[in-house]
């Protein structure tokens, strides 16, 4: 992903978290250099207990570990977190803001 793509992402999923009365905390974004680093510390999150809810920008994002629908059930049952995709939500356009 462009710079510009990660900050859209971003963007997208803190308006998700507004219009679901949710509370962003952090952004884990993967790097090249050091995959699959940003995932382990979700991971790491979720399962100390600091997450109840896991937002990602589409459930491909957890493609690489297999079928989505499977590794979005597989995720929620091993770290007791909800997973949320932001393309549920339709109606979001850049720079819009939650109301």
């Amino acid at each position: 992903m462009t710079e510009i793509e990660v900050c859209d992402a971003k963007e997208r999923l803190a308006y998700f978290a507004r219009i679901k009365s949710l509370r962003l905390d952090e952004v884990f974004v993967e790097d090249v250099e050091t995959w699959p680093a940003a995932f382990e510390a979700l991971v790491e999150a979720a399962l100390s207990d600091q997450l109840s809810v896991v937002l990602v920008p589409s459930m491909l994002h957890f493609a690489v570990l297999g079928p989505p629908s499977n590794i979005k059930q597989h995720f929620e049952y091993i770290t007791r977190t909800h997973v949320l995709a932001a393309t549920e939500l339709l109606s979001y356009r850049p720079g819009e803001a939650a109301s």
